[in-house]
């Protein structure tokens, strides 16, 4: 009993739907090589008739070519079917014709006596303007139309892939849309040069059903007549009847078939949000211009009074259209009325939903109205490439691909005006102007420059808003010049690299693990989610990130975590952990490749107090009296300053247990102070003191 049981549900488990085209095509080779009695010759040619229609229907009703993709295959499918059953009823033609016109089952009878009407001549010139409408008119037509589009599509897929992308880096499409999108341009190519090659099926059959007929006509004439002593008269009658019959229920199915494939590659999508199908589409486009209807309706009036017309065809047709395109009038004014109703009453009856809810942008770029020409490509604005490669040249040097810059246009800004937003929150604006450069004074320009004085948003230069034609006295008189542009992107590059620890997410934490997973997956498996969950993982990133640290070299943290999260999960440890197999990097990020560095160390008296202090603080504060506090603050800033000045990058070297209080007092005040401890410091390294930094003032000289 089991056992049936699981019989049957192994049964209707079984994919059914998989079988339909393999048995499919071996019905078809198996009606090329087996008799078939007429009977069966009567199911197969009403089948292929149903078959026509179902494919003639379904292409009415699809609403773009890709929805019927599967065409082409249906279009050979269907033209192995018929060339079998044209051999299948061949053999029964030629081999039991003598025994009457019903040899080869009565639907080839039916269209023989029915749509001939007897008479055999009149038969054989329907059965040619039948193969002529099909082969010369419509397969013709659809195939150049495939053949055309074919073309078209594979010629208009590289600016469709641009346009692609510019939207994605606009922000207007999700990276999941944008490869559905690009899917989609490819099936399209497909189908539309699969299309130009089924369509010489068509062609093909329709000179297989003239051949067809002239070897049943002659071939039967001559078995009846030599193999079964007919007289001609009988033998005319009987095959001849028989072969136009064949080809006549062969080749309507056929001309079926070409009608769906002329519609297919003749379609035209409307818009995306109205999906209709061709009979909609036909009739509303027809019909969506009164005044056509109504013209014409005239016209055919007044035809229809003209002595010797037929009056009442032409009146009938032209009040016909009158009247119809009265109507269309009238149900245009209302609509018009009602769309210029105030839309408050909709408004205010439909109740909130969570759809009204937008969700913030991690990134945005809001831009005033005279600076869209800079965020329109079809205005030669080349800000989205400059984005796009901002967000490449980020994910390089950083460690992470940021989010994707989110633009639109803000008409309560200035008209000149940007505005760069994180996270809802406003992190940075300034002012351009399009169409014009900015020249920026980098401190050795020998003469000034006439035009509106400014400061470059990005690092607070001293800059004039220049036109075109002093572009060349500025770059000869020492100016940095820039475009509008170009400082939009600086500064947004700038405001980036400032806040790459907010712009990194649990997200974006995930997208690297899946990243690194593909090179080193046993690796992420021993760290996440065994010993710490994502949370850790992001949190340690976040702080290298805070601090100016790249995190580039994933695998080191991912390895330096895994070696040390069995002792501690705490993220503050393991990010000390990670600075300290970083060393290496964080030293070479500051100072170059260079071996020998100097750097700012604290006075050791100094060193001591703080020290004690940050053992009785909590967590990284420094439990310091605030004089001490402000003059370690000042002696810092005059010291970073003086390295500055000298043209080397500020660093200060303190104790292990000193770094994170250290770098967590002098983030905001002083952003452009690294601060390491000894362990983070290379072996191979030499370090060279520059300045003792003292709580009671004064640096040596």
């Amino acid at each position: 009993m089991s056992a049936a049981l699981g019989l049957t549900a192994a049964w209707r488990g079984f994919p059914l739907r998989g079988l339909a085209a393999p048995a499919f095509i071996v019905m078809v080779l198996a009606m090329m090589i087996l008799p078939l009695p007429p009977l069966l010759l009567d199911l197969l040619f009403t089948f292929n008739i149903a078959l026509g229609l179902i494919v003639l229907l379904a292409a009415v009703y699809a609403n773009r070519p890709m929805d019927f993709a599967a065409f082409p295959t249906v279009l050979l499918l269907t033209t192995l079917l018929r060339l079998s059953l044209n051999i299948a009823s061949t053999r029964v033609v030629l081999l039991h014709g003598h025994t009457g016109p019903d040899a080869a089952g009565k639907v080839i009878e039916a269209f023989g006596h029915f749509l001939v009407g007897g008479n055999f001549a009149v038969g054989i010139v329907v059965f040619l303007i039948l193969v002529v409408i099909n082969f010369v008119v419509i397969t013709k037509g659809a195939g150049r139309i495939a053949e055309v589009s074919a073309r078209f599509t594979l010629d208009a897929m590289p600016g469709k892939q641009m346009a692609i992308d510019a939207d994605m880096n606009a922000g207007l499409i999700s990276e999941q849309e944008a490869r559905k999108r690009r899917a989609e341009i490819a099936r399209e190519a497909d189908f539309y040069g699969a299309m130009d090659g089924a369509s010489k099926f068509v062609r093909g059959d329709a000179i297989a059903g003239i051949l067809i007929l002239a070897i049943n006509v002659i071939g039967g004439f001559a078995i009846g007549m030599l193999q079964h002593d007919l007289p001609a008269k009988v033998a005319v009658d009987n095959y001849v009847l028989l072969a136009i019959g064949d080809g006549l229920v062969a080749q309507i199915p056929a001309l079926v078939i070409s009608v769906a494939a002329g519609l297919v590659v003749s379609r035209v999508g409307g818009d995306e949000d109205v999906r209709e199908d061709i009979g909609t589409q036909v009739v509303r486009q027809l019909v969506m211009h009164p005044q056509t209807l109504m013209v014409t309706g005239g016209v055919l009036g007044l035809l229809g009074l003209i002595p010797g017309m037929p009056h009442f065809a032409f009146m009938l047709f032209g009040g016909a259209g009158i009247w119809l395109g009265w109507r269309q009038s009238r149900a245009a004014r209302s609509a018009a009325v009602a769309e210029a109703a105030p839309p408050q009453a909709e408004a205010e009856s439909g109740e909130a939903s969570w759809e009204d809810l937008a969700p913030v942008d991690v990134l945005g770029l809001e831009v005033g109205y005279r600076l869209i020409p800079l965020v329109d490509r079809n205005q030669d604005g080349d800000l989205l490439k400059r984005i796009k490669a901002i967000r490449r040249k980020f994910a390089q040097e950083v460690g992470f691909l940021p989010p994707q810059v989110h633009i639109r246009d803000n008409l309560e800004l200035k008209p000149n005006g940007y505005r760069v937003s994180l996270k809802g929150v406003v992190i940075g604006e300034g002012e351009v102007y399009a169409g014009m450069f900015m020249a920026i004074n980098p401190g050795g320009a020998s003469a000034p420059l006439p035009g509106a004085s400014a400061l470059d948003p990005a690092f607070g230069l001293p800059a004039t808003w220049i036109e075109g034609a002093l572009r060349d006295q500025a770059l000869s008189t020492g100016y940095t010049v820039v475009d509008a542009g170009t400082v939009v992107a600086t500064h947004l590059n700038h405001l980036m690299q400032g806040h790459a620890a907010a712009l990194l997410g649990r997200v974006e934490t995930q997208a690297l693990v899946e990243h690194l997973n593909k090179h080193a997956p046993k690796l992420i498996d021993d760290l996440m989610p065994k010993l710490v969950p994502l949370a850790t993982l992001t949190r340690v990133l976040q702080g290298l990130l805070e601090e100016g640290v790249h995190i580039r070299d994933l695998r080191t943290i991912v390895e330096t975590m895994t070696e040390h999260a069995t002792r501690t999960p705490e993220p503050a440890e393991l990010l000390a952990q990670v600075r300290i197999a970083l060393g290496r990097a964080v030293l070479q990020g500051i100072f170059g490749p260079s071996s020998d560095v100097e750097m700012l160390v604290l006075e050791p008296d100094l060193e001591r107090v703080l020290a004690q202090a940050a053992t009785g603080a909590a967590g990284d504060a420094l439990g310091i009296e605030p004089g001490l506090a402000e003059n370690l603050a000042r002696d810092l800033a005059a010291a970073a300053q003086r390295l500055e000045n000298l043209g080397q990058p500020p660093a200060l070297l303190v104790p292990d247990k000193l770094r994170p209080a250290i770098a967590r007092m002098t983030r905001r005040t002083l952003p452009r102070l690294r601060v390491l401890s000894h362990a983070e410091i290379p072996e191979s390294c030499t370090i060279r003191v520059a300045a003792l930094v003292g709580a009671r003032g004064g640096l040596p000289a």
